[in-house]
């Protein structure tokens, strides 16, 4: 993309940046140099992983600024917070990328107060869990979608659910989440039957990544195949997230895999990518939970697992089967389904030989639509349309 000037473009998040949201850096980092991006919340962490430039965070205010923005809201005199104001008026930006569909809502003001073009990213709770949980937000998605200019989304799936939502399908557009693949070598994986099949399993324990089926498929596994666990993950504090890791010790209990089962709680990425190659096989089978919530899109962590060469055990859920085709490039069940679930780690395990051509496979759709600096210059393509519009 050329242009003469620089597309200046805030990027609006509460948080920069929680360390599962690795994609998000991405996102922003492998933006084309034509794009000057400034970056818009209320807190920091993580920043030694995840530092860029042009960080504009309220936490840094001083005292008196603090208090003022705090009054302001108490007082709702204000739809959003005056820092978000100060800074947005000294920066000359043309576009705002509000990321998460309830931040979206919350900065439709700020968009409307500098004229500026206002793209949404949906990402996952905040299409299904957050409407369903409290329905006062379908209404105000109806303003965002009324007053945004445009709503990207990871997939065809969540694409279709947000439309349901009542976003009209030409302001709806599908852009993928990008993964680093200069840090991510391919190296197929290999096993020798006798030998202990290593699983990895990498999420933060809430009911819709599905821990506990995967361990209850091991489980029934035990003994017909040998096998060490790793899993890295943890729960948040949130009482689904609680007692979800309540249900995950329950069945690594049950089955007794305490002692094959390593817990390495959250990591940084580079651990992860680390541990990946001392593993065989990644189970990643999400589902949709009880109260709604989902993957919206796709855990990027199967992306990054297949671009390493990995095989990948998950289910039909949301955009999964967007990313992987059963016995293609991995292999899916349905939601749920644990006998499905068990059948499809056994396939590994008695079919090693296939397993170069199902990660071959992964990596080359991976390639060609997952890479962040190929979807860097497509999202920069975005912005450009998007301010040549009138």
């Amino acid at each position: 993309m050329q242009t003469n000037n620089p597309i200046s473009v805030i990027h609006s998040t509460p948080v920069w940046l929680p360390q599962t949201m690795t994609w998000l850096y991405h996102q922003i980092r492998f933006l084309s140099p034509e794009i000057r991006s400034h970056i818009l919340c209320e807190r920091t962490e993580n920043l030694e992983q995840f530092n860029l430039p042009h960080i504009h965070c309220s936490e840094n205010e001083n005292s008196f600024q603090k208090i003022w923005d705090y009054v302001l809201k108490t007082l709702r005199v204000s739809p959003y917070f005056s820092h978000k104001t100060r800074v947005t008026k000294k920066l000359k930006a043309g576009i705002l990328h509000s990321h998460f569909g309830n931040r979206g809502w919350s900065d439709i003001g700020l968009a409307q107060l500098k004229c500026l073009k206002h793209i949404v990213t949906f990402y996952g709770y905040d299409v299904n869990r957050l409407p369903l949980l409290h329905p006062k937000w379908k209404m105000r998605y109806a303003q965002l979608f009324d007053h945004a200019n445009l709503i990207l989304c990871e997939g065809n799936h969540m694409a279709e659910c947000i439309q349901k939502l009542g976003c009209p399908r030409e302001k709806t557009k599908v852009h993928h989440l990008g993964i680093d693949l200069e840090k991510i070598s391919f190296k197929p994986r290999s096993w020798t039957a006798g030998d202990p099949l290593r699983f990895l399993i990498s999420a933060t324990f809430k009911e819709k990544k599905g821990i506990p089926n995967a361990l209850e498929a091991l489980g029934r596994l035990k003994g017909k195949i040998p096998f060490h666990i790793t899993i890295i993950g943890d729960a948040v504090q949130e009482t689904g997230s609680l007692k979800e890791k309540e249900k995950i010790f329950n069945i690594l209990e049950k089955y007794r895999l305490f002692p094959q089962t390593h817990l390495l709680g959250f990591q940084p990425m580079n651990v992860l990518i680390k541990k990946a190659y001392k593993h065989h096989i990644f189970l990643s089978p999400s589902i949709t939970a009880e109260d709604g919530d989902t993957e919206g899109g796709a855990p990027v962590t199967i992306l990054e697992m297949l671009a390493s060469g990995m095989p990948v055990v998950s289910t039909y859920h949301c955009d999964i089967p967007g990313i992987i085709q059963h016995k293609k490039s991995g292999l899916l069940s349905e939601e749920r389904n644990i006998d499905e679930l068990t059948e499809n780690i056994q396939w590994l395990a008695e079919n090693p030989a296939e397993w170069v051509s199902l990660v071959e496979t992964g990596r080359s759709h991976i390639e060609n639509e997952f890479d962040a600096k190929n979807q860097g210059i497509r999202l920069a393509r975005i912005y450009q349309e998007l301010l040549n519009q009138p």
